[in-house]
Protein backbone atom coordinates (compact mmCIF):
# COMPACT_ATOMS: atom_id res chain seq x y z
CA UNK A 1 0.00 0.00 0.00
CA UNK A 2 1.27 3.00 -1.03
CA UNK A 3 -0.10 6.79 -0.77
CA UNK A 4 0.60 10.38 -2.29
CA UNK A 5 1.29 13.35 -1.21
CA UNK A 6 -2.29 14.56 -1.94
CA UNK A 7 -3.64 11.21 -0.83
CA UNK A 8 -1.77 11.94 2.55
CA UNK A 9 -2.79 15.41 2.95
CA UNK A 10 -6.43 14.38 2.05
CA UNK A 11 -6.04 11.76 4.69
CA UNK A 12 -4.65 14.57 7.68
CA UNK A 13 -7.12 17.20 6.78
CA UNK A 14 -10.19 14.68 7.18
CA UNK A 15 -8.87 13.67 10.38
CA UNK A 16 -8.17 16.75 12.03
CA UNK A 17 -11.97 17.66 11.15
CA UNK A 18 -13.08 14.93 12.89
CA UNK A 19 -10.67 15.31 15.90
CA UNK A 20 -12.13 19.48 16.03
CA UNK A 21 -15.99 17.83 15.87
CA UNK A 22 -15.36 15.33 18.44
CA UNK A 23 -17.27 16.18 21.79
CA UNK A 24 -16.24 13.42 24.32
CA UNK A 25 -12.59 12.14 25.74
CA UNK A 26 -14.17 8.62 24.15
CA UNK A 27 -14.96 9.87 21.31
CA UNK A 28 -11.60 11.52 21.09
CA UNK A 29 -9.94 7.85 21.85
CA UNK A 30 -11.71 6.39 18.90
CA UNK A 31 -10.22 8.43 16.25
CA UNK A 32 -6.86 7.95 17.98
CA UNK A 33 -7.26 4.31 17.42
CA UNK A 34 -8.51 4.22 13.81
CA UNK A 35 -5.06 6.37 12.74
CA UNK A 36 -2.90 5.52 14.98
CA UNK A 37 -3.73 2.00 16.39
CA UNK A 38 -1.71 -1.13 15.20
CA UNK A 39 -4.20 -1.16 12.82
CA UNK A 40 -4.96 2.59 12.09
CA UNK A 41 -4.78 4.34 8.39
CA UNK A 42 -1.28 5.64 9.52
CA UNK A 43 0.11 3.03 10.87
CA UNK A 44 -0.68 0.97 7.40
CA UNK A 45 0.96 3.63 5.58
CA UNK A 46 3.98 3.35 7.51
CA UNK A 47 3.63 -0.69 7.04
CA UNK A 48 4.03 0.13 3.44
CA UNK A 49 6.93 1.62 3.33
CA UNK A 50 8.53 -1.84 2.72
CA UNK A 51 8.12 -2.59 -0.63
CA UNK A 52 9.37 0.98 -1.66
CA UNK A 53 13.01 1.86 -3.13
CA UNK A 54 15.09 3.43 -0.98
CA UNK A 55 14.49 6.73 -2.15
CA UNK A 56 11.15 6.37 -2.56
CA UNK A 57 11.21 4.93 1.22
CA UNK A 58 12.76 8.16 2.20
CA UNK A 59 10.79 10.65 0.75
CA UNK A 60 7.18 8.99 1.80
CA UNK A 61 8.37 7.90 5.07
CA UNK A 62 9.10 11.75 6.00
CA UNK A 63 5.71 12.56 4.88
CA UNK A 64 3.65 10.38 6.26
CA UNK A 65 5.86 10.55 10.17
CA UNK A 66 5.12 14.57 9.75
CA UNK A 67 1.51 13.37 8.98
CA UNK A 68 1.71 11.56 12.61
CA UNK A 69 3.32 13.93 14.14
CA UNK A 70 0.88 16.60 13.27
CA UNK A 71 -2.04 14.08 14.16
CA UNK A 72 -0.48 13.63 17.74
CA UNK A 73 -0.02 17.06 18.03
CA UNK A 74 -3.78 17.37 17.40
CA UNK A 75 -5.27 14.66 19.66
CA UNK A 76 -3.15 15.93 22.81
CA UNK A 77 -4.36 19.20 21.96
CA UNK A 78 -8.09 18.37 21.86
CA UNK A 79 -8.06 16.19 24.92
CA UNK A 80 -6.85 19.05 26.70
CA UNK A 81 -9.90 21.19 25.78
CA UNK A 82 -11.99 18.18 26.64
CA UNK A 83 -10.74 17.23 29.62
CA UNK A 84 -10.98 21.36 30.63
CA UNK A 85 -14.38 22.05 29.30
CA UNK A 86 -15.79 18.09 31.50
CA UNK A 87 -13.58 19.91 34.92
CA UNK A 88 -15.60 22.92 34.23
CA UNK A 89 -18.80 21.44 33.80
CA UNK A 90 -17.64 19.07 37.32
CA UNK A 91 -17.42 22.58 39.28
CA UNK A 92 -20.64 23.94 37.91
CA UNK A 93 -22.34 21.44 39.02
CA UNK A 94 -20.82 20.87 42.22
CA UNK A 95 -21.37 24.35 43.32
CA UNK A 96 -22.86 25.32 46.23
CA UNK A 97 -25.32 28.34 46.71
CA UNK A 98 -23.82 29.78 49.98
CA UNK A 99 -27.03 31.80 50.65
CA UNK A 100 -29.04 28.72 50.76
CA UNK A 101 -29.50 27.70 55.15
CA UNK A 102 -27.36 25.65 56.84
CA UNK A 103 -27.79 22.03 57.19
CA UNK A 104 -26.67 22.35 60.95
CA UNK A 105 -24.46 19.76 62.57
CA UNK A 106 -25.75 16.70 64.26
CA UNK A 107 -24.21 16.13 67.17
CA UNK A 108 -21.81 13.46 67.91
CA UNK A 109 -21.60 11.23 71.39
CA UNK A 110 -19.25 9.39 73.60
CA UNK A 111 -17.99 5.76 71.92
CA UNK A 112 -20.21 3.25 74.63
CA UNK A 113 -16.86 1.98 75.96
CA UNK A 114 -15.77 5.68 76.73
CA UNK A 115 -18.81 5.99 78.41
CA UNK A 116 -18.21 2.52 80.54
CA UNK A 117 -14.72 3.69 81.09
CA UNK A 118 -15.72 7.05 83.01
CA UNK A 119 -18.29 5.51 84.74
CA UNK A 120 -15.84 2.63 86.07
CA UNK A 121 -13.44 5.26 87.01
CA UNK A 122 -16.20 7.99 88.93
CA UNK A 123 -16.95 4.50 91.09
CA UNK A 124 -13.49 3.96 92.41
CA UNK A 125 -12.60 7.32 92.15
CA UNK A 126 -15.79 7.80 94.85
CA UNK A 127 -13.98 4.59 96.63
CA UNK A 128 -11.19 6.81 96.98
CA UNK A 129 -9.24 5.52 94.93
CA UNK A 130 -6.37 6.70 92.49
CA UNK A 131 -6.10 6.74 88.44
CA UNK A 132 -2.84 5.69 87.67
CA UNK A 133 -1.24 5.50 83.42
CA UNK A 134 1.59 3.60 82.40
CA UNK A 135 3.39 3.09 79.05
CA UNK A 136 1.41 0.37 76.54
CA UNK A 137 4.79 -1.01 75.48
CA UNK A 138 6.71 -2.81 78.40
CA UNK A 139 9.56 -5.04 78.94
CA UNK A 140 9.20 -8.62 80.30
CA UNK A 141 10.10 -7.32 83.77
CA UNK A 142 7.32 -5.15 84.24
CA UNK A 143 5.44 -7.23 82.00
CA UNK A 144 6.03 -11.03 83.74
CA UNK A 145 8.46 -11.37 86.14
CA UNK A 146 7.74 -8.22 88.55
CA UNK A 147 4.27 -9.96 88.51
CA UNK A 148 5.58 -13.53 89.59
CA UNK A 149 5.73 -14.50 86.05
CA UNK A 150 9.38 -15.77 85.29
CA UNK A 151 10.98 -17.18 81.98
CA UNK A 152 10.30 -20.46 82.60
CA UNK A 153 6.07 -20.25 83.85
CA UNK A 154 3.53 -21.76 81.85
CA UNK A 155 1.16 -18.79 82.53
CA UNK A 156 3.09 -17.01 79.77
CA UNK A 157 1.89 -19.31 77.45
CA UNK A 158 -1.70 -18.09 78.49
CA UNK A 159 -1.20 -14.47 76.88
CA UNK A 160 0.06 -15.00 73.38
CA UNK A 161 1.98 -11.64 73.29
CA UNK A 162 2.71 -9.38 70.48
CA UNK A 163 6.90 -9.14 70.65
CA UNK A 164 8.68 -6.31 69.42
CA UNK A 165 12.53 -7.33 67.39
CA UNK A 166 14.21 -5.56 70.72
CA UNK A 167 12.19 -7.83 73.18
CA UNK A 168 9.79 -5.66 74.25
CA UNK A 169 6.24 -5.75 74.24
CA UNK A 170 2.72 -4.94 74.00
CA UNK A 171 1.37 -5.25 77.17
CA UNK A 172 -0.34 -7.98 77.75
CA UNK A 173 -2.51 -6.76 81.24
CA UNK A 174 -2.13 -3.12 83.00
CA UNK A 175 -0.77 -4.86 85.96
CA UNK A 176 2.81 -3.58 85.12
CA UNK A 177 1.10 0.06 86.09
CA UNK A 178 0.21 -1.20 89.66
CA UNK A 179 3.88 -2.11 89.54
CA UNK A 180 5.35 0.97 88.36
CA UNK A 181 2.80 3.08 91.13
CA UNK A 182 4.39 0.94 93.54
CA UNK A 183 7.43 1.67 92.60
CA UNK A 184 9.68 4.13 95.07
CA UNK A 185 6.57 4.89 97.16
CA UNK A 186 5.39 3.51 100.71
CA UNK A 187 1.95 1.86 101.27
CA UNK A 188 -0.75 2.05 101.30
CA UNK A 189 -1.48 2.06 97.50
CA UNK A 190 -5.24 2.18 96.45
CA UNK A 191 -4.92 2.68 92.86
CA UNK A 192 -6.76 1.49 89.73
CA UNK A 193 -5.29 1.32 85.79
CA UNK A 194 -7.55 1.09 83.21
CA UNK A 195 -6.00 1.22 79.31
CA UNK A 196 -5.71 -1.01 76.31
CA UNK A 197 -4.00 -3.69 76.44
CA UNK A 198 -3.11 -6.53 73.42
CA UNK A 199 -3.31 -10.36 73.17
CA UNK A 200 -3.19 -12.17 69.98
CA UNK A 201 -6.83 -13.79 69.69
CA UNK A 202 -10.06 -12.61 68.07
CA UNK A 203 -13.45 -14.30 68.33
CA UNK A 204 -17.16 -12.47 69.22
CA UNK A 205 -15.63 -12.15 72.90
CA UNK A 206 -12.34 -11.73 72.02
CA UNK A 207 -10.49 -9.20 70.25
CA UNK A 208 -6.53 -8.21 69.98
CA UNK A 209 -6.87 -5.13 71.41
CA UNK A 210 -9.54 -4.63 74.11
CA UNK A 211 -9.41 -2.41 77.31
CA UNK A 212 -8.75 -3.68 80.61
CA UNK A 213 -9.39 -2.03 84.38
CA UNK A 214 -6.76 -3.27 87.26
CA UNK A 215 -6.84 -2.55 90.76
CA UNK A 216 -4.60 -2.64 93.56
CA UNK A 217 -4.72 -2.59 97.71
CA UNK A 218 -2.23 -2.63 99.99
CA UNK A 219 -2.36 -1.68 103.14
CA UNK A 220 -1.93 -3.33 106.49
CA UNK A 221 -4.49 -5.66 107.70
CA UNK A 222 -6.11 -6.08 104.35
CA UNK A 223 -7.91 -9.18 103.76
CA UNK A 224 -9.79 -11.04 101.29
CA UNK A 225 -12.94 -10.39 102.72
CA UNK A 226 -11.98 -6.68 101.78
CA UNK A 227 -11.59 -7.70 98.70
CA UNK A 228 -15.28 -9.55 98.06
CA UNK A 229 -17.14 -6.01 100.04
CA UNK A 230 -15.57 -3.82 97.32
CA UNK A 231 -16.18 -5.66 94.49
CA UNK A 232 -19.77 -6.56 95.68
CA UNK A 233 -20.40 -2.72 96.12
CA UNK A 234 -18.95 -1.91 92.59
CA UNK A 235 -20.62 -4.14 90.74
CA UNK A 236 -23.87 -2.99 92.27
CA UNK A 237 -23.11 0.49 91.88
CA UNK A 238 -22.16 -0.71 87.85
CA UNK A 239 -25.13 -1.99 87.13
CA UNK A 240 -27.73 0.00 89.31
CA UNK A 241 -29.13 -3.17 90.43
CA UNK A 242 -28.89 -5.42 93.61
CA UNK A 243 -26.70 -8.25 91.29
CA UNK A 244 -25.99 -11.68 93.22
CA UNK A 245 -22.10 -12.43 93.52
CA UNK A 246 -20.02 -15.61 93.85
CA UNK A 247 -16.46 -16.23 93.83
CA UNK A 248 -14.91 -19.66 92.55
CA UNK A 249 -11.36 -20.81 93.14
CA UNK A 250 -8.83 -19.73 90.24
CA UNK A 251 -4.93 -19.76 89.99
CA UNK A 252 -3.24 -16.26 88.95
CA UNK A 253 0.68 -15.84 89.31
CA UNK A 254 0.72 -12.43 91.31
CA UNK A 255 -2.41 -13.82 93.83
CA UNK A 256 -2.89 -16.29 96.19
CA UNK A 257 -5.45 -17.40 97.02
CA UNK A 258 -6.92 -16.28 93.86
CA UNK A 259 -10.71 -16.49 92.68
CA UNK A 260 -13.06 -15.98 89.22
CA UNK A 261 -15.52 -13.09 90.13
CA UNK A 262 -19.42 -14.15 88.57
CA UNK A 263 -22.30 -11.80 89.10
CA UNK A 264 -25.64 -13.43 88.61
CA UNK A 265 -26.69 -12.36 85.04
CA UNK A 266 -27.81 -8.83 84.07
CA UNK A 267 -29.59 -9.91 81.16
CA UNK A 268 -32.34 -12.70 82.34
CA UNK A 269 -31.94 -11.72 86.35
CA UNK A 270 -30.35 -15.40 86.62
CA UNK A 271 -33.05 -17.59 85.16
CA UNK A 272 -31.09 -18.63 82.66
CA UNK A 273 -30.48 -17.20 78.84
CA UNK A 274 -28.04 -16.84 76.15
CA UNK A 275 -26.03 -14.52 77.51
CA UNK A 276 -25.04 -16.52 80.44
CA UNK A 277 -25.29 -20.31 78.57
CA UNK A 278 -28.33 -20.53 80.63
CA UNK A 279 -26.65 -20.81 83.92
CA UNK A 280 -27.59 -18.10 85.82
CA UNK A 281 -24.22 -16.76 86.05
CA UNK A 282 -21.55 -14.57 83.74
CA UNK A 283 -18.35 -14.11 84.36
CA UNK A 284 -16.99 -10.91 84.86
CA UNK A 285 -13.42 -10.58 86.99
CA UNK A 286 -10.39 -12.34 88.28
CA UNK A 287 -9.21 -11.33 91.84
CA UNK A 288 -7.31 -11.94 94.55
CA UNK A 289 -4.78 -11.67 97.51
CA UNK A 290 -1.74 -10.04 96.06
CA UNK A 291 1.12 -12.74 96.41
CA UNK A 292 4.09 -11.64 98.55
CA UNK A 293 6.64 -11.93 95.67
CA UNK A 294 4.59 -8.95 93.41
CA UNK A 295 5.41 -7.00 97.09
CA UNK A 296 9.19 -7.92 97.77
CA UNK A 297 9.53 -7.22 93.65
CA UNK A 298 8.97 -3.47 94.82
CA UNK A 299 10.04 -3.65 97.87
CA UNK A 300 6.95 -3.75 100.67
CA UNK A 301 7.62 -5.82 103.18
CA UNK A 302 4.73 -8.51 103.21
CA UNK A 303 5.05 -9.35 106.25
CA UNK A 304 3.88 -6.33 107.35
CA UNK A 305 1.17 -5.22 104.81
CA UNK A 306 -1.30 -7.42 102.19
CA UNK A 307 -3.49 -6.36 99.73
CA UNK A 308 -6.08 -7.43 97.08
CA UNK A 309 -5.80 -7.25 93.06
CA UNK A 310 -8.49 -7.30 90.50
CA UNK A 311 -8.97 -7.43 87.24
CA UNK A 312 -11.84 -6.79 84.53
CA UNK A 313 -12.21 -6.06 81.36
CA UNK A 314 -13.91 -3.42 80.18
CA UNK A 315 -15.39 -4.19 76.86
CA UNK A 316 -17.29 -7.35 78.53
CA UNK A 317 -18.32 -5.28 80.97
CA UNK A 318 -19.89 -2.83 78.24
CA UNK A 319 -21.12 -5.85 76.45
CA UNK A 320 -23.11 -6.83 79.69
CA UNK A 321 -24.07 -3.18 80.58
CA UNK A 322 -25.83 -2.78 77.14
CA UNK A 323 -26.64 -6.19 76.43
CA UNK A 324 -24.50 -7.12 72.97
CA UNK A 325 -23.68 -10.18 71.91
CA UNK A 326 -20.23 -9.75 69.91
CA UNK A 327 -17.75 -7.64 71.24
CA UNK A 328 -16.24 -6.85 67.48
CA UNK A 329 -19.28 -4.49 67.00
CA UNK A 330 -17.82 -1.72 69.23
CA UNK A 331 -14.74 -1.54 67.06
CA UNK A 332 -16.75 -1.78 63.40
CA UNK A 333 -16.98 2.02 63.85
CA UNK A 334 -20.84 1.34 62.34
CA UNK A 335 -22.48 4.69 63.07
CA UNK A 336 -25.73 3.11 62.82
CA UNK A 337 -24.78 0.85 66.12
CA UNK A 338 -22.45 3.71 67.77
CA UNK A 339 -25.60 6.05 67.56
CA UNK A 340 -27.47 3.72 69.24
CA UNK A 341 -25.33 4.74 72.59
CA UNK A 342 -25.16 8.53 71.98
Amino acid sequence: MSASQSDLNSLVEAARADITRSESIEELEQIRVRLLGKKGEITALLKSLGGMDPEARRIAGAGINEAKSALMTALDQRRGQLEAAKLAAQLAGDTVDVTLPGRGQASGGLHPVTRVRRRLEQIFRNAGFTIEDGPEIEDEWYNFEALNIPANHPARAMHDTFYFPDGRLLRTHTSPVQIRAMQGRKPPFRVIAPGRVYRNDSDMTHTPMFHQLEGLVVDEGITFANLKAALHSFMKALFERDVKMRLRPSYFPFTEPSAEVDISCVSCGGSGCRVCKNTGWVEVAGCGVVHPNVLRAVNVDPERYTGYAFGMGIDRLTMLRYNVNDIRLYFDNDLRFLRQFA
